[in-house]
């Protein structure tokens, strides 16, 4: 899924792309609002991430023209705008949610996991199943999350699409090229390490026991497998 991110306070918008990036995105950058309308145009991306405070053109206009193009796309204001008119008149434009700076990585992911089940849930056209099941889990890749028994655990776009991949390769062993070009994307500079805690940590949400993993096992000088 493609994101664009409009914020013209440098670290700001960075810190934003690391954790998007992270998540499994692929982002675009914007520092003013007549640059957001020119990417948005050309990448026509799945959601927008919009500061309010920018030079040009403020966040306001800028929500207008997008609406005035699509009328679907989700759109989060990003500002340090606190006032409770600003808010309303940031929903009013047609916003779909509304964070305050600073604000904290676990709030940014949730917000954002909860605009991509909305962006999944509406596409009529998708290479995502509705569910499907490993070991003793079973999940649910348009709703970004997994349940076992009564306890859903709740998954980001990237944890999703390598238990996909897995799942369609059961048996067999799917190698560290393949798991970066299908999850982090062709152009991505490969890092072992990286694969390696990305799967650490998702074995430690979705494993009965993390040290002895029956859904993710390792296959030594190649990659991983889900026996299935």
């Amino acid at each position: 899924m493609k994101v664009l991110i409009a914020e013209d306070e440098i670290n700001i918008r960075r810190g934003l792309k690391e954790i998007l990036e992270g998540e499994g995105y692929e982002v675009a950058e914007a520092a003013c609002g007549s640059e957001v309308l020119s990417l948005f145009k050309r990448i026509k991306p799945d959601f927008v991430c919009l500061d309010i405070m920018m030079p040009e053109k403020s966040g306001y206009d800028v929500c207008r023209e997008i609406r005035a193009m699509d009328c679907d796309v989700p759109i989060i204001f990003i500002s340090a705008k606190s006032e409770e008119i600003d808010k309303v008149l940031g929903l009013e434009l047609g916003a779909d949610d509304y964070i305050l700076k600073p604000f904290g990585v676990k709030e940014v992911v949730a917000r954002i996991r909860a605009i991509t089940r909305r962006c999944l849930a509406r596409e009529k056209k998708t290479s995502q199943t509705e569910s499907f099941i490993m070991a003793d889990m079973t999940i649910f890749p348009k709703e970004l999350r997994a349940r076992r028994s009564d306890i859903t655990i709740d998954l980001g776009l990237r944890e999703v699409k390598i238990l996909e991949l897995l799942f369609r390769n059961r048996g067999n062993g799917v190698d560290r090229d393949l798991l970066f070009n299908e999850c982090w994307g062709a152009n991505y500079l490969a890092n072992s390490r990286t694969l390696e805690q990305t799967i650490s940590n998702l074995r430690k949400k979705i494993e009965l026991n993390p040290k002895y993993p029956k859904i993710i096992s390792t296959v030594h000088g190649v990659g991983y497998r889900f026996d299935g």
